[in-house]
């Protein structure tokens, strides 16, 4: 059922005057969290696309026909950026995505069902990508099948936002009311009239209202008649004892923004793009969201894709998020020069950190260490004394 049958199952007429303010009311209620779970979907997913997703092969990394789909494009009609964004999207929205390679090319299943065993394998079924469905059945090894959480994140965000979203929908309706336009029109009204002299006066009153009220910023005149006042009512559109603001609302939005963030293990700061200690943030946002999402991926390609002999080998998949990170080239020349220095780094090694390609040379990938380093067992305690210890 879709979402305009849901609503015109509460039995309202399909006219447009009573199912079409239902249904903006409800999408504007929940346009604020679909906002705030976009966004940190989005940047979840902005992050895993910026990670190298490495093929190691006895050890030594290689570039070969797992890292072009990993890399470049999983199949013939998404580059890696997509793939990588319909995954993450499929992850948090669900809870779960299955991934299924056929024909040398992985896709994101749209739609599955499954049979889920304790001592055997599991049953994927009605596998859907687009318009195709699969007619066969895959065993668990045959997959690469994902789940987030155990409890489902985005049903608690749904629970939360039932009422929150109700409290947000009635300070905006308050927040309009507060500020609408309100006059009182004072005058002789008690006097014999029929209906044709009383639906005269009542075109006249809106006649001379309309234009006024609606008027913009070019202005407009009410001709008040003698015997008659106007009082304005009207809210000024400032916070007061009785009045809601638009400031008042938006600290509502806020705290959507902050649980949600929450819930996604992303710091609130880094979701609404604040600068302050942007560097504390991006860390513990790679710390609690991005490096366990890597590990629940590398570990599942790693299962299925690899297996226990070839990983025990030295051949797996290794998320690099180190890319994540956008570093100056000068901030990283110290921690580079010692690097390099202890033989932690190769010439190439430091090329490929900053961003260029590799040398095709076999010095390029030698490590170097300077003179002023020593085998810790070499040292001697050269006077012989208990005392007297030698550093290095």
């Amino acid at each position: 059922m879709g979402f305009i049958d849901w609503v015109k199952s509460w039995g309202l007429k399909d006219n447009g005057t009573e199912i079409q303010p239902v249904i903006m009311s409800l999408l504007a209620s929940e346009v604020y969290k679909r906002l705030a779970v976009d966004s940190c979907i989005n940047l979840i997913a902005n992050a895993l696309v910026r990670c190298e997703f490495k093929t190691i092969k006895n050890g030594k990394a290689t570039k070969a026909d797992n890292y072009y789909l990993l890399n470049v494009a999983p199949n013939k009609n998404e580059n890696a950026t997509e793939f990588k964004k319909k995954l993450v999207s499929k992850l948090y929205r669900q809870n779960e995505c299955l991934i299924v390679m056929t024909n040398d090319q992985l896709f994101v299943a749209d739609g599955f069902t499954v049979r889920e065993y304790a001592m055997k394998e599991s049953i994927y079924e009605n596998i859907s990508i687009g318009d195709f469905t699969f007619s066969g059945s895959f065993p668990e090894s045959e997959v690469i099948y994902l789940k987030l959480n155990d409890q489902d994140i985005m049903r608690v965000v749904n629970s939360f936002y039932k009422d929150y979203g109700t409290l947000i929908s009635s300070a905006r309706d308050i927040y309009k009311r507060s500020n609408a336009k309100r006059f009182a029109l004072k005058g002789e009204f008690l006097r014999s009239q029929n209906n044709d002299k009383q639906q005269k006066i009542n075109d006249m009153m809106t006649d001379q209202f309309k234009p006024w009220l609606e008027a913009d910023n070019a202005g407009a005149i009410f001709m008040l008649q003698n015997g008659y006042e106007l009082d304005d009512f009207s809210g000024n559109g400032k916070s007061g004892t009785n009045q809601q603001g638009s400031r008042d609302i938006r600290n509502l939005i806020d705290d959507v923004f902050d649980l949600v963030a929450t819930a996604f293990h992303i710091p609130r700061g880094l979701l609404k793009g604040d600068v302050a200690d942007v560097q504390d943030q991006t860390n513990n946002f790679l710390m609690f969201c991005i490096n366990p999402l890597v590990d629940l991926i590398s570990a599942e390609f790693n299962k299925k894709m690899y297996g226990k002999a070839a990983y025990l080998g030295g051949s797996y998949l290794k998320i690099d998020t180190t890319k994540i990170k956008v570093t100056d080239i000068t901030d990283l020349a110290v921690a580079a020069d010692k690097l390099f220095a202890i033989g932690g780094l190769s010439i190439n090694d430091l090329i490929e950190m900053i961003g260029g390609e590799r040398i095709d040379e076999e010095w390029a990938d030698k490590r170097y260490v300077t003179k002023n380093y020593t085998d810790a067992s070499q040292v001697q305690d050269v006077k012989g004394g208990e005392d007297n210890d030698q550093t290095v």
